[in-house]
């Protein structure tokens, strides 16, 4: 999978409300309700990376949720990282 550049990186994030590029990987930072909401979206999350196979780093404190997205087989972000991105928006959308 080939590595996107940084325009082509820019011109996506536009559909991505929320997401940044920083550090050669997607990133965004969703608050919740509570941990146990927290907690829910992530294991609805951890089953579409299964699904896709391909997995975020992501820090959780409490009610707050941190996800970077990039391919670690092409040093950098991909339409992979992109398509996850998308999935996460459309769990967290759905809840």
């Amino acid at each position: 999978m080939a590595k996107l550049d940084e325009i082509e990186i820019q011109e996506r994030l536009k559909n991505l409300e929320g997401w940044e590029y920083i550090d050669d990987a997607l990133q965004t930072t969703f608050e919740f309700k509570d941990f146990k909401e927290t907690f829910s979206i992530m294991t609805r999350i951890a089953f579409e990376c299964e699904a896709q196979n391909h997995h975020p780093e992501w820090s959780n404190v409490y009610n707050t949720l941190t996800i970077r997205l990039n391919t670690h087989d092409a040093n950098g972000v991909t339409i992979k990282d992109f398509k996850l991105a998308q999935s996460i928006e459309d769990i967290i959308e759905s809840d």
